[in-house]
């Protein structure tokens, strides 16, 4: 299987981690991420508030890239799945904006946009039937029922028949069952899909740390000694921002947790974590190559 791969900006610096974990994953399933040429930034944390037309252009430019290489597009990012889905809605609209919009990218790309290209996240890509396939019988180690807090964050699932690729977006479950196939417990809590403030953490950093440190309550509430997540800035903002007296929870991404249980090289990925995980992996008896 080939899939097109649009890591975004983010998972070329502050997330690599995450970059490294999930081509790891799909390398040992067998699946050939291919990186797109070219690609450019979709504009999801600023584009949509500053201009209404980048906010379409942007991403439509990584689409148009994506159905010329003729595969599916994994997306890590979950602003950046966000943002494509955002501009396939608005290019099926089929206004006069969206119309003299994909006159302009053809002239620049010499291609037009068909909608012909699907968008998945790397949890629905997990989860679909041929990676699930995979993924049997090939764990190498479990979490032996660790507890452990799936977080979506609010771009996965918002707006529903934009965005979610789940059929409860207010209760989403397909974390929880990549989770369960690790062997760990996920516990049911009531923050798994509140914001954490985004991009407010450079000019609000007060108001971030609040939401953030109602989620990790949440989730050390629940009983959960851990969170895993699927948004590069979903994990920064949780990793970084928790608020002091309590003993931070580690903050890991689903496809660390993932290429850990299939036996992969996670050391390189959990250093880069602000909130050291190597005690809790090491206090479950789960062994990362130094």
């Amino acid at each position: 299987m080939k899939l097109s791969y649009y890591p975004g900006c983010s998972l070329h610096a502050t997330a690599a981690e995450y970059s490294a974990s999930t081509e790891a994953v799909f390398k040992a399933l067998g699946v050939e991420l291919q990186e797109l040429e070219d690609w450019c930034c979709c504009g999801a944390t600023s584009g949509h508030s500053l201009s209404n037309y980048l906010s379409h252009a942007l991403p439509l430019h990584n689409l148009i890239l994506a159905e010329a290489a003729g595969n599916d597009l994994l997306v890590p990012c979950a602003a950046c799945y966000n943002s494509l889905k955002a501009a396939q809605t608005f290019m099926a609209g089929g206004s006069q904006e969206a119309r003299q919009l994909n006159r302009q990218a053809g002239q620049i790309l010499g291609r037009e946009y068909r909608g012909e290209v699907r968008v998945r996240h790397v949890v629905d890509m997990l989860a679909d039937a041929r990676i699930q396939a995979q993924l049997q019988g090939r764990g190498q180690k479990s979490l032996a029922g660790i507890p452990l807090a799936s977080y979506y964050g609010c771009l996965l699932t918002r707006p529903p028949k934009v965005a979610s690729f789940e059929a409860n977006p207010e209760q989403p479950q397909l974390m929880d069952r990549l989770l369960a196939w690790c062997g760990a417990t996920p516990v049911a809590w009531t923050h798994k899909n509140e914001c954490c403030g985004a991009s407010l953490a450079i000019p609000q950093p007060q108001l971030v740390e609040q939401l953030v440190g109602k989620i990790v309550a949440a989730a050390r509430r629940a009983g959960a000694v851990a969170i895993v997540t699927a948004c590069p800035l979903c994990q920064t903002n949780l990793d970084s921002r928790q608020p002091a007296g309590a003993e931070p929870l580690p903050v890991f991404f689903i496809t660390e947790i993932i290429g850990l249980v299939l036996g992969l090289n996670a050391a390189p990925w959990m250093k880069k974590h602000l909130v050291d995980p190597l005690p809790l992996l090491r206090q479950q008896g789960l062994l990362v190559a130094s």
